[in-house]
């Protein structure tokens, strides 16, 4: 579509001669054949949002339009969008929608580069993709995490108890938070502890939307020659961490240079932000639905269940992740995507979907409904789900435990929360006790 094109809102856009499409939204003049020249494209800024707030525009398509046409601020083009809790899962079990296309393809999205580098597990298909999933997965299983729980329960102990210690107020997310994946990490990945300054200062530029592709292609660069010299270290001098392990799949050739430096880059920096932006929110969300709080106190059990729900609950990211290409024509909810059109899935939508979820829009701690989608489903299912839920289980239990008075040191609207990147959370969290 031209870039030229105004919005349906100005009269002039349509010169009155097309049905009327939805605010925020553009008329498609040049789609794909089966798809009518007044199917509206919704211009989609994603726009920085306020503490929990849910997107008004996944909201209003999830329950008007769950297969429909997107532009976003980047890239070429326009792209479909799925939001319901079925068609989502129906598009991610479907080898016929695929990663690796995306390579070279300036499909619009929200951010001016790309996140996810070519050639890494995020942006490959079977068998490739399962050939690297399964280098890494061992790390991830539930044996391995179980075994990392104590580790992760002392650790929390500790950084608790230096919080309590220093007094209040105090910030969650500096003291506990932040700290808490990188003590994990040190030991389970092999990544120097000296080095993750340097690695959370990489994390929050490459997760940016506000920076520019030169600024995200220069920091990947740098991120790739960090791993290629620690690989060669791993090399001469291997210990008993995943690290060494993917260094030893790539002496033995199962594992090529490239994919060695995006599995890293991708597992290291994932790892450090997620259990960061989900605790913290987690906490946030709680002491700002006092009944539910008040709930879990009362039925410490509850812990594993209310973990799920705020999973479910909490708008994790801003926009959506990484797009698919269809591979040939491919009917999703009565409407045809053709081969070659890119396709993106909200998981976010899908958790709120009213078709699926009693009042979704409502945190429930005891909700017991269809599995949340909030780690992705398909063969691109988050490797490190696992690792997330135990290490936010174990902080929750540790804070309700250790801080009972625990409360916001300040009103919920000056909590500071992330602007301008792909991940949703706050800043810091003030707390007192």
């Amino acid at each position: 579509m031209p870039t030229g094109h105004r919005r349906a809102e100005d009269p002039a856009a349509d010169g009155g001669t097309r049905p009327h499409a939805a605010p925020g939204s553009i008329p498609a003049q040049h789609g794909p054949a089966d798809t009518p020249a007044d199917t509206p494209v919704h211009f989609w800024p994603v726009d920085h949002l306020t503490a929990l707030d849910f997107d008004p525009l996944l909201h209003r398509l999830l329950r008007e339009e769950p297969v429909a046409r997107i532009r976003m601020r980047h890239g070429e083009g326009e792209a479909w969008l799925v939001t319901s809790y079925d068609l989502v899962k129906e598009v991610t079990s479907d080898p016929r929608f695929s990663r690796a296309l995306t390579v070279d393809r300036p499909v619009t999205s929200m951010t001016p580069h790309t996140v996810a580098p070519a050639g890494g597990i995020g942006r490959t298909d079977p068998p490739d993709h399962t050939r690297l999933r399964r280098l890494v997965a061992g790390a991830f299983g539930r044996k391995r995490v179980a075994a990392l729980r104590a580790g992760a329960e002392e650790t929390a102990d500790r950084l608790v108890a230096a919080m309590a210690a220093q007094g209040p107020p105090a910030d969650l997310a500096h003291a506990v938070t932040g700290p808490m994946p990188e003590h994990l990490l040190g030991s389970l990945l092999g990544v120097p502890a000296e080095d993750f300054g340097r690695l959370q200062q990489w994390r929050a530029l490459i997760l940016s939307t506000d920076r520019s592709r030169q600024e995200g292609d220069g920091v990947k660069a740098e991120i790739a020659a960090y791993f290629r010299e620690l690989a060669a270290h791993r090399a001469r001098f291997p210990g008993e961490d995943l690290f060494s392990d993917l260094v030893a799949a790539h002496t033995r050739g199962e594992l090529s240079r490239p994919e060695l430096v995006s599995l890293s880059v991708m597992v290291v920096l994932n790892a450090l932000d997620q259990v960061l932006g989900q605790a913290t929110a987690m906490v946030y969300a709680l002491l700002t639905h006092p009944r539910e709080l008040e709930r879990l106190r009362a039925e410490p059990a509850l812990l594993p269940r209310a973990v799920e729900e705020l999973l479910r609950f909490l708008p994790q990211r801003n926009g959506v992740g990484m797009p698919r290409i269809a591979t040939e024509d491919v009917e999703v909810g009565g409407r045809v995507i053709r081969a070659g059109e890119a396709v993106y899935v909200s998981y976010l939508a899908a958790d709120r979907d009213p078709r699926v979820f009693t009042d979704p829009d409502r945190l429930d701690l005891a909700r017991s409904e269809a599995p949340h989608l909030a780690f992705g489903h398909g063969a691109h299912y988050c490797l490190g789900a696992a690792l997330a839920r135990m290490e936010c289980e174990v902080v929750l239990a540790t804070l309700l435990r250790e801080l009972p008075g625990m409360r916001l040191a300040v009103e919920p609207a000056q909590v500071p929360w992330r602007r301008g990147s792909v991940n949703r959370g706050p800043e810091a969290l003030p707390l007192t006790w």
